[in-house]
This record gives C-alpha cells, sequence and structure tokens, in this order.
C-alpha cells in the first residue's frame, strides 16, 4: 500500500518565530508614545489570553490592531527584526523546507505582510502561506484587518483546513490554543505542541506529543535532520553548587537540565554529560557503568575527583580548570556545549586537543579509539565499501587513545554504524549532525 502524503502545518508566531510578531510591532510603533509601557502589556495581555483559549481569537485580534498605531514603515522594520528571530532549530533545518516545499504550509493568525517576507527565505511557497492581511489608508497607516477572512475568526484554522479538504497525514506544530483546536476537531491526525519558545501549560497537556524544538519533532518522524539525535533527548545532570550562569549556557544549548546535590545512582546508565561543582565527585563504579556518558566539565580542578585515566579508556572527554580561575563560571560550560555540538576537545583535559571548523551539508562521524596500529585503514575501508564519499578527516591520538572525526556528504544506512562499531579497539562511536 503506497505511503500517504504527509503535510506539516506549522504556526508562525512563538514558533516558527520566536517572538510575538504583534507584540514586537507594537514595541516598534508605540516606542515614542508615553503610555507605551501599559499599552504593550495589553497587547501581551490579549495574545495570551487567546493562545490559552480565555478570549475568541477575533476578539483578541481586532483589540491588539487598534492599539497598534502602526503604519507600513513600522511593518519593514518588523520584517527585518524577524528576520533575526526565527527560532533556531528551525533555522538549522533550512534544507528540510527546501525539500518538502510542497507540504509545508504556515498556518497562522498573524499577517502575511510580514510573515512572508520571513518565512520565503526558507523556499516556503507562496501559496502554502495562510495568514490574515491588513487593511492600510492610502498614506500606509494599518486601520484594520481584513475580517472576511475565516483567520481572522474563532476557529479559524479550523475553518481554513476543512476548505482546503487536503488529503493525507497532517501533521500540526504549533504553540497555542488555535493550533490544539486542529486536533480536537480532528483535522489533523497529531499536534506537536512546540515548547522551544514558550511552554503553555493548558496546551501541553493536551498534545499527543511535546517537542522542544523541530529537532525533535523531525526524529521522531524519522525525517531528514541537521542533527542526527535532537540535544533535549541528552540528560545533561548538573552536581552541586554550581552559578546559574552556568546552567543557563547548557539549557539555553537545548540539553534537558536535572540539577542535582548529588550524583544519584538512578542517572548512571542514562546520563550523556555532567557538569561538577568543585569538590564534586565520581567514582569509579560509576564511571564504569556511564555507558552514555560523553562529556564531563569540572567547575575546578578534576584530579583525584574523577579517574581521568578511566575516563580516557571509557572514551569520555573532561575540560576542567586546574587553576580555579573565575572565568571557569562560563567557559567550562562552554566547552562541553561546543564538544557536543561541534566535536571539539580543545583544552580538554584527558584527550587529544581538536579544533574543528564545520563542513555544511555534511554529516559528523565521531570514532574514539584504542591508540593501535591500522585502525584508520580499517575506518576507511569501511567507508569504502559503503560507497561513502569522505569530505574531510580529521585524527588526532594521544598514548592511550585515537580521536577520529570524518564529515561524510552521502546518505547513509544505519549498516554502516553498525561496521563502524564493530571495528575491534573502538571505544565509542556517533553520529554528531
Amino acid at each position: 500500500m503506497p505511503k500517504q502524503k504527509a503535510y506539516y502545518i506549522i504556526d508562525f508566531d512563538s514558533t516558527f518565530t520566536q517572538v510575538e510578531a504583534l507584540d514586537e510591532l507594537a514595541r516598534i510603533s508605540l516606542k515614542n508614545h508615553p503610555d507605551k509601557e501599559s499599552i504593550f502589556q495589553k497587547i501581551e495581555d490579549y495574545t495570551n489570553f487567546a493562545m490559552e483559549g480565555k478570549l475568541s481569537f477575533s476578539e483578541s485580534l481586532a483589540q491588539r490592531v487598534k492599539l497598534l498605531e502602526a503604519n507600513e514603515d513600522h511593518l519593514k522594520l518588523l520584517i527585518k527584526h524577524l528576520k533575526k528571530k526565527v527560532s533556531t532549530s528551525f533555522s538549522r533545518n533550512a534544507e528540510f523546507f527546501k525539500k518538502h516545499a510542497d507540504e509545508v504550509l504556515i498556518v497562522s493568525g498573524g499577517f502575511k505582510e510580514f510573515i512572508t517576507p520571513v518565512v520565503s527565505q526558507y523556499h516556503i511557497k507562496k501559496e502554502n502561506i495562510y495568514a490574515n492581511t491588513f487593511v492600510t489608508t492610502g498614506d500606509g497607516k494599518i486601520i484594520d484587518y481584513d475580517h472576511a477572512n475565516p483567520l481572522s475568526e474563532e476557529g479559524g484554522k479550523v475553518k481554513l483546513l476543512q476548505h482546503l479538504k487536503l488529503e493525507g497525514e497532517l501533521f500540526g506544530i504549533g504553540d497555542g490554543y488555535s493550533d490544539f483546536q486542529l486536533r480536537e476537531s480532528g483535522m489533523i491526525n497529531k499536534f506537536f505542541a512546540f515548547t522551544e519558545n514558550i511552554a503553555r501549560e493548558s496546551i501541553v497537556s493536551r498534545a499527543d506529543h511535546v517537542t522542544p524544538s523541530f529537532d525533535e519533532f523531525l526524529y521522531v518522524n524519522d525525517l531528514p535532520r541537521a542533527i542526527s539525535y535532537p540535544k533535549n533527548r541528552i540528560l545533561c545532570l548538573v552536581i552541586g553548587e554550581v552559578d546559574p550562569l552556568s546552567i543557563a549556557i547548557l539549557k539555553n544549548d537545548g540539553l534537558s537540565i536535572r540539577h542535582k546535590t548529588s550524583f544519584e545512582e538512578k542517572y548512571v546508565k542514562d546520563v550523556g554529560m555532567i557538569l561538577f561543582a568543585d569538590g564534586e565527585k565520581m567514582d569509579k563504579e560509576q564511571l564504569k557503568n556511564a555507558a552514555k556518558l560523553k562529556t564531563i566539565g569540572y567547575l575546578g580542578n578534576a584530579k583525584n575527583k574523577i579517574d581521568l585515566d578511566l575516563c580516557t579508556k571509557q572514551g569520555i572527554v573532561v575540560f576542567d580548570d586546574p587553576k580555579n580561575n573565575p572565568r571557569n563560571i562560563d567557559f567550562i560550560p562552554k566547552r562541553v556545549a561546543e564538544f557536543m555540538n561541534s566535536g571539539a576537545t580543545y583544552l580538554s583535559s584527558n584527550f587529544p586537543n581538536l579544533q574543528l571548523p564545520k563542513i555544511d551539508k555534511s554529516h559528523r562521524l565521531i570514532h574514539i579509539h584504542k591508540n593501535v596500529p591500522g585502525i584508520m585503514a580499517k575506518i576507511n575501508t569501511v567507508f569504502a565499501k559503503h560507497d561513502i564519499n569522505i569530505v574531510s578527516q580529521f585524527l588526532m591520538t594521544n598514548q592511550e587513545i585515537g580521536y577520529a572525526i570524518t564529515d561524510i556528504n552521502t546518505q547513509y544506512d544505519k549498516q554502516l554504524f553498525k561496521s563502524l562499531k564493530k571495528i575491534e579497539h573502538t571505544i565509542k562511536f556517533r553520529v554528531l549532525y
């Protein structure tokens, strides 16, 4: 039986972009207004009431447009601003939108005047953008919107999809009540609550799946993506009294954070990375059992607190600060995050130091192995057998281990990974992106 065609119905405000565009337009248009703060608050309140289902969308929209006092010059400034505010996980997956241009629909209660210039950069077709339109005077002042557009009404997204009569499997991605209504009405197969920018509990609790990033959505649905494994699925433990700035760096990188006073046994098998406060310890048994652990950041001198030789043998990259420099508050978290993102081991305590440029349109594979002769030949034999074209390759060694990074530009199959993992003396293998 042929696979059903899939359509991706994506919201704009607080989903495709990090912000609510009308709120941002108000900040531009009312910049010099004496009562701007109270008006901003009213506009934000109307936005949230509608997103949470506490006020009809049409009433919320009418009230917000009235308060804007905006014109076409303000719109130009808004568009420039929004182009810089595209959600990180959407911008890094631009290739997906290019490949699926026919199946991606932007459906928004926002306005085409600012949505189209922003999403068109991502190869989303103009005919697939469904949104409201402003009514302006001859001199460009925004005075109203087209009330005949179904998207200006309560339940507008449902009415639009009823009209479009799309046939296939429909996925909805959004942060608000109007997005959930598509699922509630049966117009879409699955609703993904997008929480990269905002998590509304009333929506999250009713979603088919919570997606903290677009990477997660693509991963769950086995679709082409910029990174192989969503960062929100990597468990990052923060142990002890760690400065909030250090934690914020990792949280902003999209990692799933658990902040604990001590290293609890239940996390040993699943933890992917750890940030330790100075003075904290990790015993050998825990290290041996931490099969998924890739990197440790230590905010101080890790000597005698963590067995660095065992970390090396286990393929765990350690970053610490032997001189207890105050800069480690942000320096160490940035190093462990950079290792997770690019594979860079620069300034690590136990691994060969490797700084790497990111290669566009490629997949990066990391192979950590015992430093014995002939391993690179075996790795490259595997690539040759699978007809893989190597774009670039890096190898650094120390007495204990070899650290090889290979960028390939071909679609790969899972058998390739199995073959690389089976190479004798392999310690760890993973796909970075």
